[in-house]
């Protein structure tokens, strides 16, 4: 049994550092069983209908800008799988859940990033998937859910995203101090999270302790594929707190492992 993992893929320049989060990463994908296949829902893929990608391979999206010009001449080509694919399909369709298909869209940096780290080879297939944060916390948990048995036939589902994202409270001077609100509303998390406190989490925005900041109002794409990656371990609802630091005062660079 595969669990599922939420995984930050923090700003675009952790794809050419070396650090202990980076280090992190290679390690954890040289841990995990070797997955048949990965399904990944990004931050960076919003869409009113979910969308399943249908992409043989996969070209790699810079859908980002300003930064080292090194970054721009990554390449991660990873090839997806129509079979996982269908499976994808009919379960949502099983579940009541509308899909549509995507047959062009690369991989983003919220995709390829964390791919990078964990399979450097781009020797795993990949089926991309979208994020809707204009559905309830609730409707995220269902479709993560509904994919959940994927996970007995070998198949990894990640949530790639950030606990904390605001970019507008950003210190890019980066002195090592992590923000309080920050902390506080972590610390909120990790305690709902071991608990599987669905009722809480789901009313994180009422709730939580400094959540305007940590998932501010203008933006949740970030916070919400915690519930993808939660929802497909319903089956076993056990958290865990893999890795946790922070970087540019708030940003989280946290893993957690569902399952």
């Amino acid at each position: 049994m595969m669990p599922s993992l939420f995984i930050a893929h923090g700003a675009p320049l952790l794809a050419i550092e070396n650090n202990n989060y980076t280090k992190f990463l290679n390690q954890l994908g040289q841990n995990l069983p070797r997955p048949k296949a990965v399904v990944l829902f990004s931050a960076h893929w919003e869409s009113k209908v979910q969308q399943v990608s249908r992409v043989d391979q996969y070209n790699t999206m810079y859908d980002f800008g300003g930064f080292d010009p090194h970054l721009y001449t990554i390449q991660y080509p990873a090839h997806g799988n129509h079979d996982i694919a269908k499976e994808i399909e009919d379960l949502f369709t099983k579940n009541s859940i509308s899909f549509e298909n995507d047959t062009t869209r690369g991989l983003d940096h919220g995709a390829w990033i964390v791919l990078r780290m964990l399979y450097p080879n781009a020797d795993v297939p990949v089926i991309a998937m979208s994020v809707n944060p204009n559905l309830t916390p609730d409707e995220q948990y269902k479709i993560g859910k509904s994919l959940s048995e994927l996970r007995g036939k070998g198949i990894l589902i990640i949530g790639s995203g950030g606990t904390v994202h605001n970019l507008r409270a950003l210190k890019w001077a980066d002195d090592g101090e992590v923000d309080s609100w920050a902390l506080e509303f972590d610390e909120w998390l990790e305690k709902q999270l071991d608990n599987w406190d669905l009722q809480s989490l789901f009313n994180y925005d009422s709730l939580a302790s400094n959540a305007s900041l940590a998932v501010p109002p203008y933006g949740s794409e970030h916070f919400i594929p915690i519930f993808y990656a939660m929802g497909a371990a319903d089956n076993n609802p056990k958290a865990s707190l893999l890795h946790r630091e922070f970087r540019y005062g708030n940003l989280s660079h946290s893993v957690w492992q569902f399952g």
